[in-house]
């Protein structure tokens, strides 16, 4: 009897550590989210510890009626589902700023705003070092109410990542 409790045991043990969380160290690649927030972003994730990471993400953005860019910082929760699949969850903030084009004379036309931001998405971890995901990212800015800034905005974005 004990032989049998001892094997069930190893094998749930077996189990349990087979199914747990990895996270690349590092991954590097696109976010590309909707115009609400700045399209494509330059994306770096960093492995914090286990199921744990910091994301950094860069967005710059240049049209015919303004010019910008926007740094994002997000710290994250990650857990397994199940076959390559992680969902997570996060929260941060960053600094955003927009000059507009097309203004007359003498008027500012700038205007630099902080932001505080959540993040929720899931996530699939192919064979080779890829990753594929797909967030949402609702964002609550502090900024000047002629820019209308002081609102809450919603980010949904997919991301390609190269895993290293």
């Amino acid at each position: 009897m004990k032989k049998l409790i001892l094997s069930a045991v190893a094998v749930f043990a077996c189990v349990l550590f087979t199914n747990a969380q990895s996270i690349a160290d590092n991954a590097i690649g696109l976010r590309l989210g909707d115009s609400d927030g700045f399209g494509a972003e330059i994306s770096y994730q960093r492995a914090l510890g286990d199921n744990n990471r910091l994301e950094l993400d860069l967005g710059l953005r240049s049209g015919n009626s303004f010019d910008g860019f926007k740094l994002v910082g997000l710290y994250q929760w990650v857990w397994n589902i199940d076959g390559g699949f992680n969902w997570y969850a996060g929260a941060g903030g960053g600094l955003a700023s927009y000059e507009f084009d097309n203004v007359p004379a003498g008027i500012d036309d700038s205007e630099t705003f902080f932001f505080v931001a959540g993040d929720v998405g899931i996530e699939y971890n192919f064979d080779i070092p890829l990753i594929l995901s797909l967030d949402f990212r609702p964002e609550f800015g502090f900024g000047n109410d002629r820019f209308d800034n002081d609102d809450l905005d919603f980010d949904i974005a997919l991301g390609i990542r190269y895993q290293f």
